[in-house]
């Protein structure tokens, strides 16, 4: 029965109770979204272990992720949620027989929209792990009204219902699927938030701009393009800027592209316009020779 039960590194926050000390877990459930800790309460726990544990939405099924850890530095046991217990095979069949009412439910909802005539496009239904609510994710393209549906379905399936509005990446990390580069998406495995990605990052990595490489199944610019964003940032920090003139043991001229990875530059030299590679070493006039040059250069202040 436990192959049957499928888990994202979903874990929700904080339920304002107390921490009960010992070591903590990081647990993920089946929908994904937001990874955080949950105190072990003394449980001899593992990695892949699958527990009940208590969340601000009640109990719910989760596993382990890594097994016991020790607290961390910026984490307080003061009002961590805990885990209750490991799942029992009561707590399976129940979290089985949950699975087996979603996909009527979304078929429900489906019929009732098309009859409301809403444009809306329904993603997935989730049952909480106690049965009495039923959590319904949908896509629209601008605000819709859904209380009217929400009614008529909550009757239908005879239990409460939760309908939640989501936008491109949400339904992406729902849906799940397999990104350009062969492995699962990262949104509906492992990334606890969406964090802002720009085209800058792009640019400062030498990618391509081509739209259809950058964006990612959700039509949006790819999670992945900040992983070696702050490396390059970083990296960056000792090569000549673009466009800056240079001294070199292999002429003088300007800089006109950086090979960050390899910190060498591009030089078109002055005398003959032939590009020249060159590393750091081989630059005569480095960063930090300009800077303390420039600021020797300053007038003093009063």
């Amino acid at each position: 029965m436990n192959d049957q039960i499928e888990f994202a590194d979903e874990t929700d926050g904080p339920s304002g109770n107390e921490g009960f000390g010992g070591p903590v877990v990081d647990v993920g459930f089946r929908i994904a979204g937001r990874a955080g800790a949950f105190a072990a309460a003394g449980l001899d726990l593992s990695a892949h272990d699958l527990v009940v544990v208590e969340t601000s939405r009640g109990h719910e099924l989760g596993r382990v992720r890594l097994g016991l850890r020790p607290l961390g530095e910026s984490e307080s046991l003061q009002g961590l949620p805990r885990v209750l217990r490991l799942a029992t095979d009561e707590d399976l069949r129940r979290a089985d027989h949950n699975r087996t009412l979603e996909a009527p439910a979304l078929e429900v909802f489906i019929e009732l929209a098309r009859q409301q005539r809403l444009a809306v496009k329904p993603i997935r239904v989730h049952y909480r792990f106690d049965g009495g609510r039923a959590v319904v994710y949908f896509f629209a393209s601008q605000r819709a009204d859904v209380r009217p549906l929400g009614r008529d379905l909550s009757q239908r399936l005879h239990t409460r219902v939760e309908l939640l509005q989501v936008g491109e990446r949400e339904e992406t990390r729902l849906i799940g699927g397999i990104g350009s580069c062969g492995r699962e998406l990262c949104c509906s495995t492992w990334i606890s938030d969406f964090a802002p990605v720009s085209i800058k990052m792009a640019k400062e990595q030498g990618l391509s701009l081509n739209p259809s490489k950058l964006a990612g199944m959700c039509g949006r610019l790819k999670c992945c393009l900040r992983y070696e964003y702050d490396t390059y940032l970083e990296l960056k920090k000792d090569l000549p800027r673009i466009g800056e003139r240079v001294e070199t043991v292999k002429g003088n001229g300007r800089v006109i592209k950086h090979k960050t990875l390899e910190q060498h530059c591009l030089v078109r030299r002055e005398d003959d316009d032939v590009i020249v590679e060159c590393s750091l070493e081989d630059i005569v006039t480095k960063k930090e020779d300009r800077n303390e040059s420039s600021a020797s250069d300053e007038p003093e202040k009063n």
